[in-house]
């Protein structure tokens, strides 16, 4: 019994081995593995050369009045009269509202009549005591009633003071019951209306703000501090477009601008600068919290080297491109593998390189990269340092392609 149980044993092994042996056979000639690097990749090159970049920095900008004032009521009362039309433009001085003057006019009134009764009173007692100094020249008044006149002097005089105080106080009050602009400029929305209370100090009636010339700010790295300093001494000629803006409705505006302050310092969290810029704004063009993109035009008259931007390969924050370098390749053992075509002479090379500014679809090189090299251009999904590559025959876009 025992014996018949190891035979089928033994049967068993040699058939689980048989079988094992043809699957393992049968996997590696149906999966021969290819290796990748032979296969040549279709791309394209672009041949670099230095050229002129002609292009614009570009930052968000908001437009903001280089003036600015909430108009508030000075004293209480309710709005009697408004005088001008909503998002007009207004003068200097111009009457915008009035608050009911009528208390303010008679407290007026009785302060001007109080000044006029204590002149009358001081002119008297200057009298009395001119009198009484004159007397007591020749010893005909007593010395105590020439100190009581001229003691009555004194105080007539500080009734006059305090009289024309009050005058000063309630003249003040009535020029407040009637707002006027500060500054030409345009005013908004009414925030109050006829028959509205307003309160000293608290009620907002509206808000005027320049709106010629416009201001546009935008902020800049630290680093590019000591360059905005050099344009703004160097400065900019009529017409000159170094400095433009383009218009939530992506156009360009239409006047240039310069710059008229650079903050007073930089904001030790975000190790940024504010910087101004002042725009022409005869058209009203431009308005208080617009948005905008600011645009400086490069100064930098040297070539720079400028490829297609869909060149780069970014990997983990870090840019690389693929050149081409020539090979030569070993000669093919297998005479069949040579009858398939001629044996591709182009490897990939892959370079780290720091970019500059993008212009449209193309992009500033800075290092990384030398002048006459040829840059992949297309096919740099299919790429990898040192694969073997071949010329297609469409042509790459972007800058150019040889």
């Amino acid at each position: 019994m025992s014996y018949k149980i190891s035979t089928r044993l033994q049967y068993g092994s040699v058939t689980l081995l048989l079988y094992t042996c043809v699957f393992l056979s049968s996997c590696s000639s149906s999966n021969k593995p290819v290796n990748p690097t032979n296969m040549p990749v279709p791309v394209n090159l672009y041949t670099l050369h230095m050229q002129a970049a002609n292009y614009y920095d570009e930052y968000p900008g908001n437009v903001v009045a280089l003036s600015q004032v909430d108009l508030r009521a000075e004293v209480e009362g309710y709005i009697t009269g408004i005088y001008f039309t909503e998002g007009e433009h207004i003068r200097k001085g111009q009457k915008l509202y009035e608050i009911d003057k009528r208390k303010y006019q008679a407290s007026y009134d009785q302060a001007s009549a109080n000044v006029k009764v204590a002149e009358a009173n001081l002119d008297q007692m200057q009298k009395d005591a001119d009198r009484y100094i004159y007397l007591n020249q020749h010893d005909a008044v007593a010395k105590q009633t020439l100190d009581h006149a001229m003691t009555s002097l004194a105080n007539a005089k500080n009734q006059l003071a305090a009289a024309k105080q009050d005058m000063v106080r309630a003249q003040t009050d009535l020029k407040f019951s009637s707002i006027t602009a500060p500054f030409d400029g345009t005013i908004g929305l009414s925030q109050v209306k006829l028959g509205t209370l307003a309160s000293p100090g608290q009620t907002i009636l509206n808000t005027v703000s320049t709106d010629d010339p416009m201001a546009v700010d935008f902020v800049v790295n630290e680093k590019q501090v000591g360059r905005f300093i050099k344009l703004q001494q160097f400065g900019s000629k009529p017409g000159d477009s170094l400095f433009t803006i383009i218009t939530p409705d992506n156009n360009v505006y239409q006047y240039p601008g310069k710059i008229s302050v650079i903050d007073r310092g930089i904001d030790p969290q975000t190790g940024t600068i504010k910087i101004r810029l002042v725009f022409p704004n005869q058209q009203s063009g431009l308005r208080a919290g617009m948005s905008c993109i600011v645009r400086v035009h490069n100064q930098d008259t040297k070539d720079q080297m400028i490829i297609p931007s869909k060149a780069i390969v970014e990997q983990m924050g870090e840019y690389f491109v693929f050149v081409a370098k020539d090979t030569v390749l070993p000669e093919p053992k297998d005479k069949k593998e040579e009858q398939k075509g001629p044996a591709p002479h182009l490897k990939a090379s892959q370079k780290k390189v720091n970019l500059g500014q993008t212009i449209g679809a193309n992009v500033i090189v800075k290092t990384g990269l030398d002048e006459g090299d040829r840059v992949i251009v297309d096919g740099v999904q299919k790429l990898r340092d040192g694969s073997v590559i071949m010329v297609a025959e469409k042509p790459a876009g972007g800058a150019g392609a040889h």
